[in-house]
């Protein structure tokens, strides 16, 4: 069974970061692309970052020159680094995790982690 676990979210004044990491479990899976998403109240999820095997990253417009994906292969843990939030970045955050897993291909989800931007 493979897991995906959040951290790193919390109450933040605007301007200020958070670091999200999402730590992948299980066994005999190889991950191949790695993504953030959020969900705001009453709005449907939208991608924030991706991230690919080759290490090649997308941003939503909105996060460019703000935000930055990284992953670490060797703990199979992703981040989010948050830089100058502001109260719209206010959201569940969400990772997911394309991967393969004994010759088939998965997508895992996180549970999410609250991000709250205010003063």
């Amino acid at each position: 069974q493979v897991q995906l676990v959040e951290s790193g979210g919390g109450l933040v004044q605007p301007g200020g970061s958070l670091r999200l990491s999402c730590a992948v479990s299980g066994s005999d899976f190889v991950i191949t692309s790695m993504g953030w998403y959020r969900q705001a109240p009453g709005k449907q999820r939208v991608l924030v970052a991706i991230i690919s095997t080759s290490d090649g990253t997308n941003y939503a417009d909105s996060v460019k020159g703000r935000f930055t994906i990284s992953r670490d292969n060797a703990k199979n843990t992703g981040y989010l680094q948050m830089n100058s939030l502001n109260p719209e970045d206010t959201a569940v955050y969400y990772c997911n995790a394309d991967l393969f897993r004994r010759g088939r291909a998965y997508r895992y989800w996180g549970q999410g982690t609250q991000v709250t931007v205010s003063s």
